[in-house]
Formats: structure tokens, sequence, C-alpha cells
């Protein structure tokens, strides 16, 4: 299994960006999705996750109202559309699949893409 992110770039504070993850190759494991961003000095952090069965999603406080994740339903991609982006949006973005329990706090991605640059100017 791969997984491919794109549409990472540059936005000003206020403005909008949309990250996609191409999904390739067979598996039978669970497929949750979930992105991740990574600051430098900072632990990984899980900004968004959908459950891939009954597509409900999860989101950190941070990103609440401002972030949408979203998949396809075939299980081929999975979006993430960022509006209303903080400086503290920057960060390098990765897209993963596994399995998630957002109600207590439990995550294990099994693949991982390679990270999207988000950089987000004033």
């Amino acid at each position: 299994v791969q997984l491919q992110a794109s549409g990472g770039g540059v936005a000003q504070t206020g403005g909008s960006l949309s990250l996609s993850c191409f999904v390739s190759g067979h598996t039978t494991s669970r497929r949750d999705m979930a992105w991740f961003r990574q600051v430098p000095g900072k632990d990984r952090e899980l900004v968004a996750g959908i459950m891939w069965t009954e597509g409900s999603a999860h989101y950190a406080e941070s990103v609440k109202g401002r972030f949408t994740i979203s998949r396809d339903i075939a299980g081929s991609a999975g979006y993430l559309q960022m509006n209303a982006l903080k400086s503290e949006d920057t960060g390098v973005y990765y897209c993963a699949i596994g399995v998630l329990a957002p109600d207590i706090g439990y995550y294990d991605m099994y693949y991982w893409g390679d990270g999207t640059q988000v950089t987000v100017s004033s």
C-alpha cells in the first residue's frame, strides 16, 4: 500500500489550501484515514481523522470549524480542506491509514505517505 499526499504550498493568514491523499495497493486491514502535522521541535499531531466505513470525522481542537476531512467511498483517496489558515498551521502534513479510536485518543496507523509542506505567512 502506498499513500501519496499533495496540495501543500504557501498561503496567507486567513487563506485556504486543500490537501489530497491518494491510496494505491490492496490491504484487508482497516483503512481509517488521518492527517497529521509535524512541526520542528514538537510531537507529530493528529489534526483530523475519518472513519472509513461510517465516515464520521474527528478534529483536533485547534482546527475545529476550520478544517474538513473527507474521503472517497471507494477507499482510494482522502482530502483535507483547510480554511481560515493561521500561522500555527504551518508544518509538514502527513496522511496515514490504519485504526482510529478518537474517543479514547488511540490510533495505530499502518501506512504513511510522504509529507507535504504547508506554510502560512502573514
